[in-house]
């Protein structure tokens, strides 16, 4: 039986796109994301991108995250030159409720969003609240902190073709010992597998 058939309240749903050697970004810093560009913009991960917009309601991010989605997303939405499915997902992220957990981040830049330093806390609020899915969007602190107080229901991974040859792990330490059930897969053009996980509750 998995958490998303049992769970109570809204699901969490943690998304991250990972290196073969573990890597949520290259050797050159928290930014370096050379290594999954062109696998970002194949057809698979962009229909988990689309299937997202479809099911969440709630955006959650780290302040890193929100600084660089912020500054690189809005622009994409006015594009008209740009993939309407990316164009889309500019829209949509302007428009859904964004969190960004930050303890020095004071005032929100992106319309729509506000920043908490409660993250446990505030994904508990919005658990009790109407709506659809939480989504955490590739911020690692984020997401090995909520796996940390088992607060993941669903993993969605996007598993890239690349060894980065360093940068910063997913799991540095390790959160607690849980079992998932693959719940979907799909392979891009590129060789990326798109991979969806299930956490199994007793």
């Amino acid at each position: 039986m998995t958490n998303a058939d049992t769970a109570q309240g809204r699901r969490v749903v943690a998304n991250i796109s990972l290196s073969l050697d573990g890597r949520v970004s290259g050797p050159g810093g928290d930014h370096d994301m050379s290594w999954v560009a062109r696998h970002a913009v194949s057809d698979a991960p962009r229909e988990v991108m689309t299937r997202m917009m479809d099911s969440a309601t709630t955006a959650l991010v780290g302040r890193k995250n929100y600084e660089g989605f912020g500054g690189y997303w809005p622009a994409v939405a006015r594009d008209e030159s740009a993939d309407p499915r990316d164009r889309g997902y500019g829209r949509w992220l302007d428009a859904v409720e964004k969190v960004a957990f930050s303890r020095t981040l004071t005032e929100p830049s992106w319309e729509n969003s506000r920043v908490s330093a409660d993250l446990i806390g505030e994904v508990k609020r919005l658990r009790a609240q109407p709506g659809g899915d939480i989504y955490v969007l590739n911020s690692t602190s984020v997401i090995t902190a909520l796996l940390d107080a088992g607060e993941v229901d669903r993993l969605v991974i996007v598993l890239c073709p690349e060894i980065s040859g360093g940068g910063a792990r997913l799991f540095e330490g390790g959160p607690p010992a849980t079992s998932w059930t693959l719940t979907d897969l799909a392979t891009s053009e590129t060789g990326a597998v798109c991979l969806t996980y299930d956490k199994v509750t007793a």
